[in-house]
């Protein structure tokens, strides 16, 4: 069987406060993408994993898709399976795609065997692979809150834009990408001005990580000051980077972005 896992963005990203665990809490909104990687689980005499695609850092065993095997194997007697995963959404991009592969994973495993899991226990399983993993099991627009695994509806559809993303060769550290952000509580409802018309968002819709991410990686930042420069209504980072997203409101064409890094059309 095979799937196809998709990538996200996060249109606004607040770090409220730091938790006694180690992780942080915060809030944003999780928008699904349409750049995927595809994902094959066939029968095997023995539990395998190979890749193919953007090379895959670490051993079989990092592999969040093998973890949420293991995982699931603690609960259910599964029998050994070959999983193939082509990576074509980018690493270190702010994009979700690791937590992806795990949730689809899960429900590509959940589908096959006929375990009979419904998605709030999917999301269980998720969480513990992932801060935004569960997220992919229902692939819905949301306003994720907590360390980002808790999450409640919002009203988005951005399907009437264009959507470009642009991807710089640069990889940002998720835990470098913290340490320079100091939490503070929100001045704004982030889910209240996401529902207004995108046209709103520009002044008002920050991505905390921004200020020091683009401190120490200027090609971020100008990557999103060319976009609003070809006319985006709302250009920001994604996540903690290095990824960064556009809407317009027509179809573009950013050839001098072309030229110099990976750009990716209609998302």
């Amino acid at each position: 069987m095979i799937c196809f896992p998709n990538a996200k963005i996060n249109i606004g990203l607040h770090i409220t406060e730091r938790r006694s665990d180690g992780y942080h809490n915060l809030e944003s909104v999780f928008y699904p993408i349409n750049i995927q990687d595809a994902l094959e689980v066939v029968s095997a005499s023995k539990l395998d994993f190979s890749a193919s695609g953007i090379e895959i850092p670490g051993n079989m065993e990092d592999n969040l898709c093998v973890k949420a095997y293991h995982l699931l194997k603690k609960d259910y007697v599964l029998p050994p399976v070959h999983i193939h995963l082509h990576k074509h959404i980018p690493i270190g991009a702010g994009l979700g795609g690791g937590s992806s592969d795990a949730a689809f994973f899960i429900k590509l495993m959940n589908e096959k065997f006929e375990l009979g899991l419904r998605d709030e226990q999917m999301e269980a399983y998720c969480r513990h692979l992932g801060a935004d993993c569960a997220f992919f099991i229902q692939n819905k627009s949301v306003f994720a809150y907590g360390k980002g695994d808790q999450f409640l509806p919002v009203k988005l559809d951005l399907s009437a834009y264009f959507m470009v993303l642009v991807m710089p060769d640069v990889q940002v550290s998720t835990s470098e990408a913290y340490r320079g952000v100091k939490p503070a509580l929100p001045k704004i409802k982030m889910i209240d001005v996401v529902e207004n018309d995108p046209l709103t968002w520009q002044n008002v819709l920050k991505n905390d990580f921004e200020a020091s991410v683009f401190d120490k990686f200027p090609v971020i930042r100008g990557v999103k000051a060319a976009l609003y420069e070809s006319g985006a209504i709302y250009a920001a980072m994604s996540g903690s980077g290095s990824s960064v997203f556009g809407i317009f409101k027509e179809k573009v064409k950013l050839s001098e972005l072309e030229q110099k890094f990976q750009v990716f059309y209609g998302i």
